[in-house]
């Protein structure tokens, strides 16, 4: 496969520092240098130190992915919010895990992107999840379809400026009408909960309350760190656990699962440079849920 940008600096750059400012990560440009690719300006073959002038064009050329044999092909049905040739967002349903684990082999959303990739004959059969939301956590998530989407979008994730925003349903009223909770998260050995801890990484999220009644609030939350369990972990500190969440002391009366979906999801596009968001609204099992508390 091959990708083309157009430099459009005033003053000559070096080939590495340009794909860099696109976001490339160090280890894609290291295989490419080592001979797993090709890199051309002007339509010619160039060394990596190679500086480009402004106006050219660079392409880079990389053979593609094979499948991997561990992940199983399952042709379960997609939702798909947005996709084009690097990108595939998919709209995940609640109980549907984002990747294979001890509980779930042949059928995660990383299993349907391989099916639905191998259905479209694509030549890239390796797709990279990079995001990815818990097994009964609904909404978008993002997909890069091949290693160079993967490595592009890399500094965009670790300096969380790909923006993701959810809705919640929770139990009680909040204290204010809007917060930040900041707090640090611990992984504890042997068990599946996090814990707030001093000890912990760094995590930070934002919320703000759109709606209460009858002892409940629907929440919009907006993530200023990756943590996992992140969000439950949060507001069941705050005293406000999601209804449904049975590891973090959730409301069980009201729903089976977790009532969290995953309603925006924004990035800027590093192969054109374009920002790309997108919406996902409330699933009819969350609003009337919503809906019906009294």
């Amino acid at each position: 496969m091959e990708n083309t940008w157009q430099y459009r600096g005033t003053e000559p750059i070096k080939i590495k520092r340009y794909l860099q400012s696109l976001g490339m990560g160090h280890r894609l440009f290291n295989d490419i240098k080592n001979g797993a690719g090709e890199l051309l300006v002007d339509h010619r073959p160039v060394r990596p130190t190679t500086k480009i002038l402004p106006n050219q064009p660079l392409t880079i050329k990389v053979a593609p992915e094979m499948a991997d044999p561990t992940v199983q092909v399952s042709h379960g049905p997609l939702q798909i919010a947005y996709e084009d040739a690097n990108w595939l967002v998919i709209d995940k349903p609640a109980g549907l895990a984002s990747v294979p684990g001890p509980t779930e082999q042949a059928d995660t959303a990383l299993n349907r992107v391989k099916g639905y990739l191998v259905a479209q004959k694509s030549v890239d059969l390796r797709p990279h999840l990079i995001t990815r939301l818990d097994r009964f956590t609904s909404g978008l998530l993002l997909v890069a379809k091949h290693r160079v989407a993967s490595s592009m979008i890399s500094t965009q994730v670790e300096s969380h400026a790909v923006k993701k925003e959810y809705r919640a349903i929770v139990s009680g009223h909040l204290p204010a009408a809007h917060g930040v909770i900041d707090q640090p998260i611990l992984r504890v050995a042997g068990q599946a909960a996090r814990v707030i801890d001093p000890a912990g990484q760094p995590a930070k999220t934002e919320y703000w309350v759109e709606q209460e009644k009858a002892g409940y609030s629907l929440v919009r939350l907006r993530l200023h760190s990756g943590r996992t369990h992140q969000i439950r972990v949060h507001l069941s500190w705050l005293g406000n656990p999601l209804v449904g969440d049975h590891l973090y002391g959730g409301d069980l009366s009201r729903s089976d699962h977790q009532a969290l979906h995953a309603t925006i999801l924004a990035f800027t596009d590093p192969f054109t440079q374009a920002p790309v968001a997108l919406t996902s609204p409330l699933p009819a099992a969350l609003q009337t849920l919503w809906d019906q508390l009294a």
